[in-house]
Order: structure tokens, then sequence, then C-alpha cells
């Protein structure tokens, strides 16, 4: 496993790691690439992401993408992304407040709504869904368009069978079929406060979910890959099993740890 710099940018056209599982570490965080099986049918790579991360201002922001036609639209996302990175680091730089997260949406809506990108995604062949997630402090906010997970692995939620954050949308993409060309753009977003403890952040495309036997559709499962193992053994295995299984669709993976020191809240007959 390779070890890199805090910054990431891959999209599956430039590398698409079919047949050949690939972990790396960036920083405290492991992103896990498999582009699919050639023996199930698999030649290409749909998927991209991104990965930025500050330590001295206690935050990571993720973009997953899982396209399809073609890669032309999760590289259209990344760049405009990229594009906007100078605003995007200033805000997640910012003190948290309660417009802390709601001026990262503006912001995330306007690039996305921008006339000029949306001018680029009506010759893109193909679309991509999209998801953003953004931890600082005690907090993980998400964006959401089309059908990538996003789970919290914490004891106190698995207590109440609560693992996953967003709820997949089909029918929603970026790209020449763009949920931003509409009257009003279809999208989900979120603010979830993190546990006090362990907490596991687990992003990933559909690939893993929609194996064949379904090994992991079930988000147990998943956590049960970590049980007794590093972040980075975690990732090999869910990687490993689905492509013993014969998975045919790109899978690609973020998964990151943050211990918060804060208490949540309870409620208030709780000691």
């Amino acid at each position: 496993m390779r070890t890199i710099a805090g910054e990431f940018n891959w999209v599956g056209s430039r590398e698409n790691f079919v047949d050949c599982p690939n972990v790396l570490a960036l920083e405290h965080v492991v992103v896990g690439r498999f582009g699919g099986n050639s023996s199930a049918g698999q030649v290409k790579n749909e998927d991209g992401c991104l990965v930025w991360i500050n330590e001295q201002e206690d935050w990571e922001f993720v973009v997953m993408l899982d396209a399809h036609n073609t890669a032309e639209s999760a590289e259209k996302v990344l760049e405009q992304v990229e594009a906007n990175k100078g605003s995007i680091e200033n805000l997640l730089n910012r003190q948290l407040t309660a417009e802390f997260f709601k001026s990262l949406e503006k912001t995330i809506l306007a690039l996305f709504q921008n006339e000029e990108f949306r001018s680029v995604c009506r010759t893109t062949q193909g679309e991509t869904a999209c998801l953003i997630a953004a931890r600082k402090g005690k907090y993980i906010w998400w964006f959401s368009v089309g059908d990538c997970l996003l789970y919290l692995f914490h004891p106190e939620l698995v207590e109440f069978g609560q693992y996953q954050l967003n709820q997949r949308q089909f029918y929603e993409w970026i790209g020449q079929v763009n949920t931003f060309e509409g009257p009003v753009p279809c999208y989900s977003s979120g603010t979830k406060e993190l546990r006090q403890g362990d907490n596991h952040l687990f992003i990933t495309t559909d690939g893993l979910v929609e194996c064949p036997n379904e090994p992991f559709a079930q988000p147990e499962a998943i956590l049960e890959q970590f049980a007794g193992n590093s972040n980075e053994q975690g990732v090999k295995h869910l990687l490993k099993t689905i492509q013993e299984n014969g998975v045919r669709d790109s899978t690609t993976i973020v998964s990151w740890k943050v211990w918060i020191a804060e208490k949540a809240a309870i409620a208030s007959n709780q000691t």
C-alpha cells in the first residue's frame, strides 16, 4: 500500500484497476479502487473521487463519483471542483458556526448551477452520480446527487441499527442528463453530529453493495470486515471479497476514522 500526501484526485479513465484491487493511504484516509473483473465482461472504470485533508484545521472533504456511458462526466465534475478549490478551502478553514455548512452548500450549488459548467455538461457523453462529504470538528455534512452511499459506524448508532446517513436516489445525475438543468435541482443534503469516541466514516459507489451474491448488501457485513483489522486491512478485505464473487461493476471506497473527545447529545433522561 502506498502512502501519499493530503490531496488526491483520480478518475477511472486514467487508470482503471480492472482485475487489480488497489488500496492507498492518504494520511489517515484510505482509498480503495477496483475496476471489476474482466472475466465478468468489464473493460473500463467510470468511477472517480477526490480527497482533500487539512489536519491542522480539522477537516476532510471527499467527492465520490459513479458515472456511466463514459467517465467524461466524472472528469468534468472533478475539474469544476478543483477550479473552485480556493473558495471551498476558505470556507472549510472558517470557525464552525450555525451558518458553516449552509455556506458550503450554497457554494456547491453555485458551482453546479454555473452556466458555463452546465454548458460543458450539455456536450458531455454520459452522466454521473455525485456524493460530496465534508467533516469539520464533530460534524459530518453531505450533498448527494444519485446513488452513492455514506455510512457512519459508531457503537451507539449500531445499537439502534443506524448505519447509513444518506438515502440512495435513482434517476439523479450530473452531466448529459443534469439535475441542475431543471427549474428545481434535485439533490439531498444533511448534517450529523458525530458521537464521542471513534467514528468510522465510509463512502462507496454501488458496486460494493450490488456485487453478485450480495456479500455487502447489508451495512453490518461491511462493518464486520473492520473488526480486529486496521482501516487498510478492512478495505482490502472488501475489495478481495467482491473480486472473488465475480463483480463486474467498479467499486471505489473512501474510509476514515475520527476520534471525537466531546460528548454528543443524549436524551435528557439518560445518564
